[in-house]
């Protein structure tokens, strides 16, 4: 996987600038952090409909984890946070955990993969 695999202008509604962070670990093959996963475009864009159904915030999703229904996502109003959005929660209710960055992400998604049986 890499860089190119993230979701396209094409693909979105709104602007995204990607964290720096996700093209480097994308185009250095790092994609599986189980329990976490870098989506692929195709997963991002069927996960992207979703969000956009269920939710008004324009959540762009990079991340999956495979254990609960959690979605790792920018949000272009608040560029370089990421937030963690508990897919199919009410709306409202979705937003689980916000980071200020995607390495502070990088580094809860490395403990959640040491801590992960």
């Amino acid at each position: 996987m890499k860089s190119a695999d993230l979701l396209r202008t094409e693909d979105l509604d709104v602007q995204i600038v990607y964290p720096d962070g996700i093209e480097r670990l994308l185009n250095q093959g790092i994609k599986d952090l189980t329990p976490w996963h870098m989506m692929d475009r195709e997963h991002a864009r069927q996960k992207l409909r979703g969000l956009r159904e269920r939710y008004v915030r324009k959540y762009v999703p990079f991340a999956s984890r495979q254990d609960t229904d959690d979605i790792a996502c920018l949000d272009p109003e608040l560029p370089g946070r990421v937030f963690i959005v508990h897919d199919f929660a009410s709306e409202g209710y979705e937003l689980r955990q916000e980071f200020e960055s995607f390495w502070d992400w990088f580094r809860a998604a490395i403990e959640d993969m040491i801590e992960f049986e």
